[in-house]
């Protein structure tokens, strides 16, 4: 067997647009409707949202068939969660608050096997088809992503040397995150952090990386694609549910 390609990770450096759906109801059953939907990427979200390695891995399952490339987004930047999730099959990550190039560089270093990094070795996981893919430690390395998160003021200081550790593949601006940090928690909108995150994206296209955010509004996802924003998540499994439970059960009660 031969190691699957990240098509995700090859479209990102072309420069061609992702367009991606963030995933928060921790379901199997879910994760596979949604991968249908033609959507470029999901996140498979494990911050905010109370999944664990084995629900990740029956998302991860049921999801494989449908058009979306499946990210996910351990808990922290921690090399023990991010080789759990490796092991199981993921082959890009979005690592959360990483303040400078030094937090980087020990993400990229998590993913890669020695002598580039400090990955555990193991051959037999289901990454490597149960060790059906005879080269996957030489070649795992080729085809994992990392995607690191800005969302402070102080990490955006630090914006171009981040995007331009060797192995940093993407930089995703946190916009929730990012108001709190500029004093305007709630209001990602707000003038101020706006600017910041045009700033921002510029910064990491400069530096040869993909640029990607998350807003559930049309018009700011289509803002940010003008700013170059080229993996772009345009709303939430969690939102869409509850606006659409929200609106059937209005009409009939109303």
């Amino acid at each position: 067997m031969e190691l699957p390609k990240n098509a995700f990770k090859h479209d990102m450096a072309a420069g061609k647009l992702q367009i991606g759906l963030w995933c928060s109801l921790c379901s199997n059953i879910a994760a596979e409707l949604v991968s249908y939907s033609g959507f470029d990427w999901l996140l498979l979200d494990t911050e905010h949202s109370p999944n664990e390695v084995p629900d990740i891995l029956s998302q991860l399952q049921a999801s494989a068939r449908g058009t979306a490339h499946s990210i996910v987004r351990p808990a922290w930047n921690d090399p023990v969660l991010i080789k759990r999730y490796l092991d199981i099959g993921a082959q890009t990550l979005l690592l959360p608050y990483v303040q400078n190039a030094e937090e980087a560089k020990r993400a990229v270093e998590a993913t890669r096997y020695p002598p580039h990094g400090i990955r555990g070795v193991t051959g037999s996981g289901r990454a490597a088809k149960f060790g059906r893919i005879t080269d996957y430690l030489k070649t795992a390395n080729d085809e994992i992503c990392v995607l690191v998160q800005v969302e402070t003021r102080e990490a955006l200081a630090q914006i171009d040397k981040i995007a331009a550790v060797p192995g940093v593949d993407g930089v995703f601006i946190g916009p929730s995150d990012l108001s709190a940090s500029f004093g305007h928690i709630g209001n990602p909108a707000h003038p101020e952090v706006q600017k910041a995150i045009e700033d921002a994206g510029k910064r990491i296209r400069v530096a040869g990386k993909g640029a990607g955010i998350l807003t559930g509004n049309e018009d700011e996802a289509r803002r940010y694609i003008g700013w170059g924003y080229n993996f772009v998540a345009v709303g939430t499994d969690l939102v869409l549910l509850a606006r659409a439970t929200d609106s059937l059960a209005q009409r009939f009660k109303s």
